[in-house]
């Protein structure tokens, strides 16, 4: 069974310094090399993916529910983090360039029967995997601080999320923190929180 999901504006690299310009194909990339992702089937469009209908809860809705621990939620996040970043880019001949997702968090993995498969490929670029950590730290951390309902399972995430070895960086938290400031879907008082979400990742990845 499949599913339609557009990725329209993903042709430019949305202000992303140092990553190249992104591609619809970067979702084909990554299930090529095994990487938990809906099936890709092509449509000939250049705007349009149809993709395989996935079936299960979201990260989050199985946290929530008790059916999933949630600082194993945070190891699969590093895990699914780290295995992306294995996957080798698609157009940059630059070793250390990586397919970047920059909106992985709890909400776009999907836990089907066969197991994690990551959505929402719609701001994916190339670039340093170390924005892409930073990307998911931001928003656990800024839910984590946020003082409500989701503070106490996001702050749980974001510790196993921060504990192993990964390729975050302070510019990378920087541009990270940069980035979702501008988001247009945020509200002040959520720009506001981002201040201390920053001085939590900095109390967890670098305490010692």
């Amino acid at each position: 069974m499949t599913t339609r999901l557009l990725y329209l504006g993903v042709e430019t690299g949305r202000g992303v310094p140092g990553a190249r310009p992104p591609s619809r194909l970067l979702p084909a990339q990554v299930y090529a090399h095994g990487y938990p992702v809906p099936r890709v089937c092509p449509t000939g469009s250049r705007t349009d993916l149809v993709m395989e209908r996935l079936t299960g809860p979201t990260m989050l809705r199985a946290c929530l529910a008790g059916t999933v621990d949630v600082a194993e939620a945070g190891s699969m996040l590093a895990r699914l983090l780290r295995d992306l970043h294995a996957v080798p880019a698609l157009r940059s001949t630059d070793p250390a360039v990586r397919i970047l997702h920059l909106d992985l968090h709890p909400e776009n993995v999907i836990l089907t029967p066969g197991g994690p498969r990551v959505i929402d490929w719609s701001d994916a670029v190339e670039g340093d995997p170390g924005l892409d950590w930073a990307a998911t730290a931001v928003i656990l951390a800024q839910a984590a601080v946020a003082g409500d309902s989701l503070s106490a399972p996001a702050g749980a995430m974001l510790t196993p999320l921060l504990a192993g070895p990964s390729p975050l960086t302070l510019p990378a938290l920087t541009e990270a923190l940069r980035r979702r400031g501008a988001s247009p879907t945020l509200s002040q008082a959520e720009v506001e929180l981002l201040g201390t979400a920053e001085e939590l990742i900095l109390s967890r990845a670098w305490s010692g």
